[in-house]
């Protein structure tokens, strides 16, 4: 049997009338109803004629999401943990999630990935951008539907974003190395230039600040994202210097660093402590298991999409709110 409007009011135990409105947010509806009609449609696997809902309201229920994922990359898996947040999410508010992923990481093609959803008529648009100035989108997007900013915080365009704190965890992690009596420490990052990496060398700079420690430059190594770069970094450092910690604050990174000490057989933590970013299950299987600052990914999926059906069901709401999920230190063996 073919479910409809009809069936979804009497699951929900509404009128059709208030169904409708959720639907198709055409008039207020509280919270506690909305919730009841999204169950009952969801149960009863409702879907809503696409087509002749955008006619009535302008509006598909359908949010667009970029992000940038190369291939062999860690980092596709903590760009999915997110999706995974804002599509569970979504759903229970009745929007369903269109993905795009700009596999070359070149700013065209970001571009290119958002004309094509304008002409899918999308309701918002979720992005992690390539881009460190995105005042692009003053001109592709002309603010006819609100965009969220995950993991990075370009400039140039007012949305909200929504952010790990990279500085804290940076932060925390570099303290409690130089509280286990570590001064030499070295870090490796990703490129310079997004908000992310940038904010995680500021958090270990800050950190050597308030023990009275100058900023070595000598000790960092900055270096496209790639196990083959995190190798050569953590191989030059132990060449050139004298440290006794390494911080990497880019999984990739640190997953080619790792493999460098291990080949060249140098004990952790008695030799050289370790602390790397975003806790996937490889970390916990290297001898010793490795510390990292845990980023909460699934986390960042939900509030980005929460923050999206708040932008589009209160459209007076002020521009450039500013989300921050703290990290966790995971203290393993290698500290």
């Amino acid at each position: 049997m073919k479910v409809g409007i009809k069936e979804v009011a009497e699951a929900a135990g509404v009128s059709i009338a208030t169904v409708s409105h959720v639907v198709n947010h055409t008039r207020f509806v509280s919270e506690e109803t909305k919730s009841k009609v999204y169950r009952a449609m969801e149960q009863l696997d409702f879907r809503p004629n696409a087509v002749a809902q955008s006619l009535r309201s302008q509006k598909t229920n359908t949010i667009g999401l970029i992000v940038p994922m190369l291939p062999s990359d860690t980092s596709n898996f903590f760009f999915m943990t997110i999706a995974q947040g804002i599509q569970k999410t979504l759903r229970q508010y009745g929007y369903q999630m269109l993905l795009s992923n700009n596999s070359t990481e070149e700013l065209e093609e970001e571009k290119e990935q958002i004309k094509l959803f304008n002409s899918k008529l999308i309701d918002g648009l979720i992005i992690a951008s390539i881009a460190d100035e995105a005042s692009y989108l003053n001109d592709t997007v002309r603010s006819r539907y609100p965009v969220v900013f995950i993991d990075r915080k370009p400039a140039g365009y007012s949305g909200d974003y929504v952010l790990a704190d990279g500085f804290g965890g940076s932060l925390q992690a570099v303290q409690t190395l130089l509280e286990r009596g570590h001064t030499r420490i070295g870090f490796i990052t990703g490129s310079l230039g997004i908000s992310t990496s940038n904010e995680r060398l500021d958090g270990y700079k800050k950190a050597l600040s308030d023990r009275g420690i100058a900023f070595d430059p000598s000790l960092v190594r900055e270096a496209v994202a790639s196990f083959e770069s995190g190798y050569e970094c953590a191989k030059e450092l132990l060449a050139s210097s004298d440290i006794t910690a390494l911080f990497v604050a880019n999984n990739v990174l640190t997953m080619g660093g790792v493999s460098y000490l291990q080949e060249q057989r140098i004990k952790i933590p008695e030799e050289l402590a370790v602390i790397g970013f975003d806790d996937y299950d490889w970390t916990k299987i290297t001898t010793p298991p490795l510390s990292v600052i845990r980023q909460p990914s699934f986390e960042i999926g939900v509030k980005a999409a929460e923050a999206m059906i708040q932008r589009i069901e209160n459209q007076e709401h002020e521009q450039g709110n500013e989300y921050r999920l703290p990290t966790t230190l995971v203290l393993r063996g290698s500290c």
